[in-house]
């Protein structure tokens, strides 16, 4: 009886070693709450605008740390996951326990209105200041707007460097119907990029009126512009997402990347919890997850979407970013609700009004 009884001590010592084994090193003992309680849900819905291509490696590498949760992502444009999350929360119905998207103004104004969980993340010290707001709101990635163009159609001479050189390139004839950009009015993402053009660009109505000139195409995603610049459809492209542009022209030749020399904004996909989430400890967990070192080590290397922590390396990086265009000239957008400037019903009509009447006149 008592060989029973002692090894019975030992398996669960043995077991209970097992499962703390799981609790990641310079955590608290107690996070071991949180993975139990992840567990126990075993599921976790995000609405996300992140490609679903970018996403998996995340999700696979989680399944790895932590079986037997399952990740349901919902992948979407970034105005459809507000659109979606807001309608269903007025219905009273189910929807997502997190959201995860780079139209971060839309997420803030969700999080500002009192839809965020708040949760201090054990990784938030390793990640800039400006990338958290209030516990609530992260960034995850450190992505540049980058002005894309078809190599094969373009000289190397005519490639702009700034936002005025592109400004002033394309309003040559030579460009007419043949620029592309977000469609603002449909892309969350897109419309944040330039809104934040005119806090930064002090010439940002002679962009407008250069678009104008040239009749510019827009598009609702960033795939859609870079199929067309690759075709030679259009031959440039403005403020496309660089993480996206950066993978495709390693592998397609007629596709060029410039991040422009004067500034270059950089996005954080931002993501935060649901108040009322169903599964909320796999959701601390998932945000704890991609926080880490060895989240971001897959974001840079796997998903390569631009790690945002400084000590990780890999193919994308914001160290590297940083170092390529100079500390100066980086101009992150902050997780903060100053970006819902333009988001108030008045501006923001005022912003597409100013927008269709120049850039936007065929």
């Amino acid at each position: 009886m008592m060989l029973k009884t002692t090894l019975a001590a030992a398996c669960a010592t043995l077991f209970a070693s097992a499962a703390m084994a799981q609790v990641p090193a310079g955590y608290p003992a107690d996070y071991q709450k949180i993975i139990d309680g992840a567990k126990k849900e075993g599921k976790l819905v995000i609405y996300g605008a992140t490609d679903s291509k970018a996403t998996q490696p995340l999700i696979k590498d989680f399944n790895a740390l932590y079986p037997g949760i399952t990740v349901e992502y919902n992948d979407m444009n970034s105005t459809e996951v507000y659109n979606r999350f807001i309608s269903e929360v007025a219905a009273g119905g189910n929807t997502a326990d997190a959201m995860w998207s780079s139209a971060m103004d839309l997420q803030m104004r969700l999080a500002s209105d009192g839809y965020a969980l708040k949760y201090k993340s054990v990784e938030t010290s390793k990640i800039p200041g400006w990338a958290v707001w209030d516990d609530q709101a992260y960034g995850t990635t450190f992505e540049p707007a980058a002005i894309v163009y078809n190599k094969r159609l373009m000289d190397a001479k005519e490639v702009p460097q700034t936002h005025a050189d592109f400004a002033k390139l394309i309003t040559q004839p030579k460009f007419k119907d043949k620029v592309t950009t977000y469609d603002i009015e449909k892309s969350g993402v897109g419309f944040m990029f330039m809104t934040q053009d005119a806090r930064e660009n002090p010439k940002f109505q002679d962009l407008e009126n250069a678009f104008g000139v040239a009749k510019v195409r827009v598009q609702s995603s960033t795939g859609t512009m870079m199929e067309r610049i690759s075709s030679g459809e259009n031959l440039i492209g403005y403020n496309v997402l660089g993480s996206y542009a950066l993978v495709r022209a390693k592998t397609d030749p007629s596709i060029g990347v410039v991040l422009p020399k004067d500034y270059t904004l950089v996005l954080s996909r931002v993501f935060f919890i649901n108040k009322a989430a169903k599964n909320v400890n796999a959701a601390k967990l998932w945000l704890d997850y991609m926080l880490s070192h060895r989240g971001q080590t897959i974001i840079a290397n796997d998903s390569k979407l631009f790690a945002i922590r400084a000590d990780v390396t890999g193919e994308t990086t914001s160290a590297d970013l940083i170092k390529q265009i100079g500390k100066d000239n980086i101009k992150p957008v902050p997780v903060h609700p100053i970006v819902l400037q333009f988001l108030g019903p008045a501006k923001r009509m005022a912003f597409l009004k100013q927008w269709k009447e120049t850039a936007g006149k065929k």
